[in-house]
């Protein structure tokens, strides 16, 4: 298979670890969510960041914004479910930050309006979904091609440890960081 191209998605996972990299060299943090049983797999991806498993990798600043019932349910009380994530990021986001939203592929009222109210603060944006939807709703979308939920949460929970591990490749050898890589 000399010479072949990598997949499509391959590059999409690369052209956000690159990103999410250069965001947290200036500092950002990764602010994850995600509605029912992705909302456990937001809080996984924070953890990873904040405790890494392998020895001397460094953490890195993240918060899992589906964990915290208060917030949440004021929140909802508040401006409704469609709002939960998006009256958070508002007041928390920012332009050195990321902002990472799972959908496992039920259709998520949140989703869109948490990454586009990220987007107005400055925030790059990240949407790990079932299928692709037809407008992009973050910076870099990656999409599973399935309408099975589980697979999709499958697919999710290996595309966030590479998430992980990339960010970390990056971290150790910021010449690349100092391109700019195309979404």
């Amino acid at each position: 298979m000399k010479g072949d191209t990598p997949h499509p998605e391959a590059n999409r996972v690369v052209r956000a670890c690159h990103s999410m990299a250069v965001r947290f060299r200036r500092g950002g943090t990764l602010f994850t969510f995600g509605d029912g049983v992705a909302a456990a797999d937001a809080a996984h991806l924070a953890v990873e960041f904040v405790h890494p498993v392998i020895v001397g990798k460094p953490a890195l600043p993240a918060l899992s914004l589906s964990c915290d019932a208060g917030a949440l349910s004021g929140a909802v009380t508040g401006d409704g479910l469609a709002e939960v994530y998006a009256a958070r990021l508002a007041s928390l986001a920012g332009p050195h930050d990321i902002v990472l939203g799972l959908s496992s592929g039920e259709e998520s009222t949140s989703l869109p309006r948490a990454l586009a109210a990220a987007r107005e603060r400055g925030a790059l944006t990240v949407a790990l979904t079932g299928r692709e939807r037809p407008e992009p709703v973050a910076d870099h979308v990656l999409a599973v091609a399935s309408d099975d939920p589980r697979i999709v949460r499958e697919t999710h929970v290996t595309v966030y440890h590479v998430l992980w591990e990339l960010v970390h490749v990056f971290l150790e050898h910021p010449g690349p960081l100092e391109q700019e890589v195309p979404a």
